[in-house]
C-alpha cells in the first residue's frame, strides 16, 4: 500500500497533443492506458526527459531542469516495448551481469544468457532483459512502456510478480498497457488517455 509522500508530480506536461496532470506516490503503481496513438509514450518519454516538453516534473520535490538529465534518467528511468541495444552480447549492456543474474533467472531466463548474441533473443527475451537492465539501476520511479507485450502468461506473471516487489520497497511505476486486466491487477490507479487529456477511471 502506498504512502501519502508524493515522489512524483507532473503539472501541466504537454506534448505535443497531450496535456497531462498527475501525482505518483511513493509505493504506488498507477497504470495508463489509451487508444494507439494518444500519447501514453510521449508522456512517459517526456517525463523521463528524453523528448522536450512543456510543464512541470518533479521528484521528491526537485526539479526537473535542476537535475543533470543523465541522474534523472538513472533516477526516472524510461523503459521502451523495444529496449535499445548497441553491443553483440548481452552481457555487455550490464554493468555487473552477476547482480542481475538473480532477476534474469527470476524473469526465466538461464545464467548463459548472458553471452547470448543480440540478435538471436526473440521480443520477449529482450523485453524481459531490458526490463532487468532497469531495475539494476534501482531507479525511485520506473516508466513502462508495454513490458509484457511480447510475453506469454507466465512471463507476464513473472514481470508483474517482480514490480510488484519494487512498488513494496516504494518504487513508484507508472505502467502503459493495453490489458484492462493487467491494469486492474497491477495498479492502484487507473489512467486513460483520450483526446489528449488524461482522466482517473473509477470503479
Amino acid at each position: 500500500m502506498h504512502c501519502d509522500h508524493v515522489l512524483l508530480e507532473v503539472r501541466s506536461l504537454v506534448r505535443l497533443h497531450v496535456n497531462v496532470s498527475f501525482e505518483l506516490h511513493r509505493g504506488e503503481c498507477i497504470t495508463l492506458q489509451g487508444a494507439s496513438g494518444s500519447g501514453k509514450t510521449l508522456i512517459l518519454r517526456a517525463i523521463a526527459d528524453l523528448d522536450p516538453s512543456d510543464g512541470t516534473v518533479t521528484l521528491d520535490g526537485a526539479m526537473r531542469e535542476s537535475t543533470p538529465a543523465p541522474v534523472w534518467r538513472r533516477q526516472v528511468t524510461f523503459v521502451a516495448a523495444e529496449p535499445g541495444w548497441w553491443a553483440d552480447t548481452v552481457r555487455q549492456h550490464f554493468a555487473a551481469w552477476d547482480e542481475a543474474l538473480p532477476l534474469v533467472k527470476e524473469l526465466g531466463l538461464p545464467s548463459s544468457s548472458a553471452e547470448w548474441n543480440i540478435q538471436r533473443l526473440s521480443t520477449g527475451e529482450r523485453q524481459r532483459l531490458g526490463l532487468v537492465r532497469a531495475l539494476a539501476l534501482g531507479s525511485r520511479v520506473l516508466l513502462l512502456d508495454e513490458p509484457t507485450s511480447g510475453l506469454d502468461a507466465d512471463a507476464t506473471a513473472a514481470v508483474e510478480a517482480m514490480i510488484a516487489k519494487r512498488v513494496k520497497t516504494g518504487t513508484g511505476v507508472v505502467w502503459v498497457t493495453h490489458d484492462a486486466d493487467q491494469a486492474r491487477r497491477v495498479a492502484s490507479r487507473r489512467f486513460t488517455i483520450k483526446n489528449g487529456r488524461m482522466t482517473e477511471e473509477r470503479t
